[in-house]
């Protein structure tokens, strides 16, 4: 007994074990100050997602269904009459049929430039940085400046793409007066602007594995079939994400067309082949001030693109290649 006191008596006293919901508390409590720093930094970000975005959508919404008088600033409410002149609209459907077929010209085209840019680009070891910098730069051109440019390249008479084909023999087509030519030409300006893509393309191509190349070098592959087999496999990710913010952005498409046609407010002399949904839907919504028929349009333009991306992502998941295996 007396040993037993003495060992206790010597032996140094330690704290009693923190609880582990105290542990807990403290951890949650680390959480909370960290949630709270995390929404404080991205604050700005929600305030402006809030005001011109979710309140704005929700007011067109709202004006769609009204009749908005800009004089006396009052809505009448006017059901779905809106939607239905949509359908009525001869000019509506034209609209429409013209920015569908830029779309399916566009996106591949642009798509095809932009993957040629970031090969050259991604094949270039001294100098590279000059070379992106340079293959930045008409991305960096405000639209007005690059449609004045183009104004000048595509002049039917003494336009220097023209003076160009006169060179080899052929003749140049009237770009920005000849119908079947207007599209193509808003096409080729919108392939100007391509560098971002380009760069999204260049990180996915210097992700590829060199041990896949060298691989299939070894088994007798040449350029074409290793880029056919690897590369676009192994970028089919980065492919994927662009055909579809390139299709969204197609169907929006309004400054080339406005710049070129419609910049001196002559609507009447444009060709109804310029004639885009977005440049109609501006018409209607800042000359004509029919502001409910423009929020119907802008919500039907809305319902589309959520379609055709819902079928490009049904079909697009099956066709891409990912490297974990989902």
């Amino acid at each position: 007994m007396t040993a037993t006191t003495s060992l206790n008596e010597g032996a140094t006293p330690t704290a009693p074990p923190v609880p582990d919901g105290g542990k807990k508390a403290k951890q949650r409590s680390g959480n909370r100050r960290e949630t709270i720093a995390g929404l404080l930094f991205i604050s700005p970000w929600i305030i402006g997602f809030l005001i011109f975005t979710v309140i704005s959508m929700s007011y067109s919404l709202i004006l769609s269904f009204t009749d908005y008088d800009l004089v006396t600033n009052t809505m009448s409410p006017v059901g779905v009459s809106n939607y239905a002149q949509l359908f009525d609209n001869p000019r509506v459907l034209t609209a429409l049929g013209n920015t569908f077929t830029y779309a399916i010209m566009a996106v591949p085209i642009e798509l095809a430039v932009a993957l040629l840019m970031a090969s050259l680009l991604n094949s270039v070891k001294r100098g590279a940085g000059l070379f992106r910098v340079i293959y930045y730069l008409p991305k960096m051109t405000p639209a007005v400046a690059t449609a004045a440019v183009f104004l000048l390249l595509l002049n039917g008479n003494q336009g220097a793409i023209n003076k160009a084909l006169d060179a080899i023999g052929i003749q140049g087509p009237q770009w920005l007066l000849d119908p079947d030519w207007v599209k193509p030409s808003i096409v080729i300006m919108s392939a100007w602007a391509v560098a971002g893509s380009a760069v999204i393309l260049l990180a996915a191509l210097q992700g590829v594995p060199e041990e896949l190349y060298e691989s299939a070098a070894l088994d007798g592959a040449g350029p074409l079939t290793r880029f056919l087999r690897i590369t676009i496999p192994m970028i089919s990710p980065t492919l994927f994400f662009l055909v579809i913010t390139l299709t969204i952005t197609a169907l929006q498409v309004f400054d080339q067309a406005y710049l070129l046609f419609y910049r001196d407010g002559a609507d009447s002399a444009a060709p109804d082949a310029a004639l885009f949904y977005g440049v109609y839907l501006y018409q209607q919504a800042f000359q004509q001030f029919n502001f409910g028929l423009a929020a119907a349009m802008a919500w039907l333009l809305f319902a589309i693109i959520m379609l055709i991306t819902v079928v490009q992502l049904t079909v697009g998941n099956k066709l891409v290649y990912y490297e974990s295996g989902n």
